[in-house]
Parts: C-alpha cells; structure tokens; sequence
C-alpha cells in the first residue's frame, strides 16, 4: 500500500498578503520543511491577522494607559499654547457678533472663559494625534477586513468633525446672532455676557461637528452587514422628523433660523450616508 500524502498545513506568512503553506508527515507527525518537494502555494486570507502580538490582560491595560496619557499630554499641551494664545482666540470668536458690547459679570469670568476656550481649541488640534494613538492600539487585533474598514471610517470621521466645525461658523454662528440681534432691536439693547456668548458659539460647533458623523456610523453599519442601504432610505420620514428634534435639541438658541440651517444639513448628511451604504453594500458580495 503506498504511504498516505503529506497533509499541507498553513502557517502565517511575515508581511504577505495570504498565508505560506506547510506539509506534516501523517506518519510521525513530523513537519516536512520547503525542501521536502511539496509544492508551496500562496492561499489567500482576507481575515488574516498581520500584525496580531500575543499579550497578557496586563499589558493590555499598561499599553492602554501608555496611550491615554500620551494622549492626555496631547491635549494639555495643545490647551497650554493655545492658552498663550487665547486673547487672539476670543477676537476671532468675537468677529461674528460685530456690534455687541460684551460684559464681564463677575470677578474672574474672563479668567475662566480663557480657560474654557483653551480646552476646546487644544482638544481640537490634538485630535489627529488621539486618533492615531487610538488607532494604534485597535489595529493590530484587527483582521484585514476590518483594517481596511476601520482606518477610512476613521479618517473620514476627523475630516467630517472639521467640516462640522467649519459648516457652524462660516452659516451656524451667523445666522443665528443676526436672528437675534435683529429680533428685539428695537425694544433692547444687546450688551451680552462674554461666558454666555462663547458657551453658545463653542457649544453650537462643538454639537454640529459631533451631528456630522452621521454618515460615518452609517457607513459602518451597512458595512458590518447590520442595515442596508434600501431600509435607510425607506425611513427618510422619521429621519426628517428625528433631524427636527436634533435641532432643536443640539441648538442652544433654540431660534428657528438655526434649527432648519442644522435640520437641513443633518438630512443631507443622511442622504449622503444612504449613498455610501449603497456602495459599500455594492462590493461587499465582491469582497467576501
């Protein structure tokens, strides 16, 4: 009787894109090296795991705690330049309420909202450098799969917070203190609180960037095989109606200009959302 074929074992492969394959002896369980005359081939492996390293629960948690306080200093050194910085900061947050006198109603407030201001602006420039921190920890427990999904959706998600940023101060910001300005000229005077001002500018951008991320968690979710593309769209009705309450809710002037500005921009980034799961629904029968 001839002797039983070697069994073909795949073993990873360092920096390939598929796995090299092996062979073990059946009669004595030996493992047959490349030399053996078993013809290697190359066997794809899309949920392969390039850059797994086996780690204990503890080293977990300390490269975690590694990567938050890098982070943290991040942020408190970004927070402290901009602290240097932050009289330039609140003229530039000052420009869109030309006209009004701000007042400092208590000892301090200014101190405070310098403070405050500070955060906000640092948090914002440190933010590529906690996201690539965050990155690098998730990533390498990720399949291939999973790090093509995760590092775009990621990056769109930054890019979507600055444009979230961008859209409440160039149309946000603006029409919502002409609207307020201009209601009741006439019977008042507008002499503001420089803290309710800016708690009401950085408040304002901060819940417009955060509403931009619609599209992303959208991407996600038709990604991951979760909701499809058909079925957002079926719902375009409750999206209105659930857009209205976020802006009413994420806007603190609760004034009607502003709530249809940011009904309006949330609704089209839905829309836009629905394309993007309709694409990716598209390739994910290509890509399995």
């Amino acid at each position: 009787m001839a002797p039983p074929a070697p069994i073909r074992v795949a073993r990873p492969g360092a920096g390939s894109e598929g796995q090299s394959v092996g062979a073990i002896d059946p009669a004595d369980g030996s493992t047959l090296g490349d030399d053996a005359g078993i013809d290697q081939t190359i066997l794809p492996a899309q949920d392969e795991f390039p850059a797994e390293v086996e780690m204990s629960l503890v080293d977990h948690l300390e490269e975690l705690r590694r990567r938050v306080l890098r982070s943290l200093v991040a942020v408190v050194g970004a927070a402290a330049a901009c602290l240097l910085l932050v009289r330039p900061l609140v003229r530039l947050l000052e420009q869109p309420a030309q006209g009004i006198h701000f007042l400092q109603l208590a000892p301090g407030e200014f101190l405070f909202v310098s403070f405050k201001v500070a955060g906000y602006a640092g948090l914002s420039l440190a933010l590529p450098y906690v996201l690539y921190e965050g990155l690098c920890f998730v990533l390498p427990g990720l399949s291939r799969r999973e790090r093509r999904l995760v590092a775009p959706a990621v990056a769109g998600s930054a890019l979507l917070f600055l444009a979230g940023l961008a859209f409440a101060w160039w149309a946000l910001v603006p029409a919502a203190l002409n609207f307020l300005v201009n209601y009741g000229a006439d019977v008042v005077e507008p002499l503001w609180s420089i803290e309710r001002y800016l708690d009401f500018v950085l408040l304002l951008m901060v819940a417009t960037a955060l509403a931009f991320q619609l599209p992303v968690l959208q991407l996600l979710l038709a990604a991951l095989g979760l909701v499809r593309a058909r079925a957002m769209l079926s719902a375009w009705r409750w999206v209105v109606l659930l857009a209205a309450l976020a802006g009413a809710v994420l806007t603190p002037s609760t004034d009607p200009v502003t709530m249809l500005l940011l009904t309006g921009a949330i609704t089209a980034l839905y829309l836009v959302g629905v394309g993007l799961a309709s694409l990716v629904s598209g390739l994910r029968p290509s890509a399995a």
